[in-house]
């Protein structure tokens, strides 16, 4: 059975992430969208990208007029736009949601200037769904200094963010991993959106290499859901552990990244240690691909959530040589299809 819903995209911030001057060069957008619209599995393609706000793909203070070439490039290859990451970093303008007050201007900032090409490219018609993913922009070791104050701080930019964002007709999905102070376990991750508690519009971004790393309690040994020297083939306990954890979050989670995780953590370039995204077939992969994503994908009763219009697979920090590979693109593409067969719907 072919289901035709929900849509397929691939991420381009892998391009980037983990990329520079103390790593392997970046890799330019119109490559990526290149390696996007060639893969091809039985006659069906992707069908859009999600996007990094940030040069060197997309400068955050791109004019109508950059934004309308960018829309040209990603149409004329049959894509369109899904979700945009805000650069809420201090390194890319922004700063930390828990900071001093001009570091949460920047975060606030970012995020309006991320809702409004957002909203330019609903107008050039290349959008049609999709949210804005963010993050605290801070570290664990920073939050853990004082974790109830903290986490009320982080709520409250989070709150600011999600009046910008309204005012643009758009939603926040924050992104949990390990690496994002506030939001580095899963139980850290549901008391924040409860703190928050703006439901319609501030909700979570699953990403599936980064929820296995919850599991494993990495930053937050407390909310360990494996037992010490787990044995990855004793795959009934990976899964009882993994439908506790999307219990929790999937009522939540309003954007969803496919992904494959080796049980490691990996960090490169700048970006800080956190879930080690693997190829599609990669060997050492510890998840069944396709039977996990129906737990994020369906509700206790079996039922597709219907809670997103696309799903996106994200490949952050695979090295230049398997990026540039067709061979990696039709795979997750193959993949991709699989997971939206499996827990799709027309």
């Amino acid at each position: 059975m072919q289901n035709t819903k929900p849509a397929i995209h691939n991420a381009m911030w892998p391009g980037l992430v983990g990329k520079g001057p103390d790593s392997e060069p970046p890799i330019d957008l119109e490559t990526m969208l290149d390696l996007t619209a060639s893969a091809e599995v039985d006659g069906l393609r992707f069908d859009g990208v999600d996007l990094f706000a940030s040069l060197p793909h997309i400068d955050i203070d791109s004019t109508k007029e950059d934004l309308q070439r960018t829309a040209d490039r990603i149409a004329a290859r049959n894509l369109v736009v899904g979700s945009l990451v805000a650069p809420v970093w201090p390194p890319t303008g922004g700063g930390s949601a828990m900071g001093s007050q001009s570091e949460r201007d920047s975060f606030i900032t970012q995020v309006r200037k991320t809702c409004e090409m957002a909203k330019t490219f609903r107008d050039l018609g290349v959008r049609h769904y999709g949210v804005i993913r963010i993050d605290s922009a801070t570290s664990p070791v920073e939050w853990a200094k004082d974790p109830k104050g903290n986490t009320k701080k982080i709520a409250e930019t989070f709150r600011e963010a999600a009046n910008v964002a309204e005012g643009y007709g758009e939603r926040l999905a924050a992104e949990g991993e390990i690496c994002w102070g506030g939001m580095h376990g899963w139980k850290h991750m549901v008391e924040l959106l409860e703190t928050v508690d703006r439901p319609q519009t501030v909700g979570f971004q699953a990403d599936m290499a980064h929820s296995l790393l919850y599991t494993l309690g990495y930053n937050a040994p407390e909310d360990r859901l494996l037992p010490e020297n787990f044995d990855w083939s004793n795959q009934d306990v990976l899964m009882a552990a993994l439908t506790k954890l999307t219990d929790a979050l999937r009522p939540w989670t309003i954007d969803f990244h496919v992904a494959q995780n080796d049980g490691t953590v990996h960090g490169s370039g700048s970006h800080d240690k956190t879930g080690r995204h693997c190829p599609a077939n990669d060997p050492n992969g510890k998840m069944d691909i396709v039977k996990v994503a129906g737990l994020w994908m369906r509700d206790k009763n079996g039922n597709p959530t219907r809670a997103f219009q696309h799903i996106c697979w994200d490949g952050c920090m695979f090295s230049n040589k398997t990026m540039t590979s067709p061979d990696t693109w039709r795979e997750v593409l193959k993949t991709l299809i699989a997971v939206r067969n499996a827990h799709g719907w027309d």
